[in-house]
């Protein structure tokens, strides 16, 4: 848990709120903004692949969802609309995805959303230690991935192909 909760900027201050609210044990790390992957995997400590991406994926009209993504990995459209049933899914512009979660794009995370949204994780996300954004460039919370779809409800299933080198 964080120390002082009254820190940072307000989705920052509201998406440790909402962990704290879960009750999920989790390491708040703050290093500014980085330029890449590797480098956000290094200033946290974790593994490339630990760093978890939350996307927010459109289904209708007014009908958004969580997708939780690996860092190394990226939607695998497919597969994705194969499990939700539907045969079309989008991504949001920016203000769309600002206005649906309180967010603005680089901090997203399901954790004080504005609405509650389901979430999907895709399956290499639990059993390993995850880095999610916390509501503010360069600030994550580190947590256990088993507890992070535990406490979301998500909805566990392989919804992700490797990135292209």
């Amino acid at each position: 848990m964080t120390d002082d909760p009254t820190t940072g900027s307000p989705g920052e201050r509201r998406a440790v709120a909402a962990l704290d609210a879960a009750g999920i044990r989790y390491g708040l790390t703050r290093h500014g903004r980085v330029r890449s992957l590797a480098e956000a995997a290094e200033v946290r400590g974790i593994d490339p692949s630990g760093i978890v991406k939350t996307l927010v994926v459109r289904r209708g009209e007014d009908d958004y969802l969580f997708v939780l993504v690996p860092g190394d990995r990226t939607i695998s459209w497919p597969k994705l609309r194969a499990l939700l049933g539907v045969s079309r899914l989008s991504m949001p512009d920016a203000a769309t995805a600002q206005a649906v979660t309180g967010y603005e794009r680089g901090t997203i995370t399901p954790f004080g959303s504005t609405r509650a949204w389901p979430v999907v994780a895709d399956l290499r996300v639990p059993g390993r230690p995850a880095s999610i954004g916390a509501g503010a460039h360069g600030t994550a919370a580190t947590v256990d991935g088993d507890e992070l779809v535990r406490v979301l409800d998500a909805q566990v299933a392989d919804v992700t192909d490797a990135e292209d080198p």
